[in-house]
């Protein structure tokens, strides 16, 4: 999915990472979001990626993977909901690492065991 969302426009992506352009203008010392008026053509076209990422997402996911992010506000969104239920929280990732290590470092061919058993 990532490498046909960078093949697709390298933007996409960098949305999809830092979350939706919302073009902003500053008033009395403060940020505030522009009324979708004053949005530049600009503004609009990056502000479009998003749907665009939204799209690509729904669009490969099945019905149950659908109905799970399809609530969601922005592109990031749905992509760190799939992230965390496919790959797992960086504790998630980190203790399955450390439990294949050990896995693999416990491995030994038992006695009696021929090479062609060995699994």
């Amino acid at each position: 999915m990532k490498i046909f969302i960078h093949s697709t426009d390298k933007d996409i992506w960098e949305l999809i990472e830092n979350g939706p352009f919302i073009p902003q203008v500053k008033r009395d010392e403060v940020f505030v979001n522009k009324h979708l008026s004053e949005w530049t053509e600009a503004e609009n076209k990056k502000a479009k990626f998003d749907w665009i990422a939204k799209n690509i997402i729904t669009s490969a996911l099945r019905c149950d993977e659908f109905f799970r992010v399809s609530q969601c506000s922005s592109a990031k969104e749905m992509w760190d909901i799939l992230d965390v239920t496919y790959e797992g929280t960086t504790d998630v990732k980190r203790a399955r690492k450390y439990a294949l290590i050990q896995e693999y470092e416990l491995f030994k061919m038992q006695n009696g065991e021929s090479i062609c058993d060995v699994q």
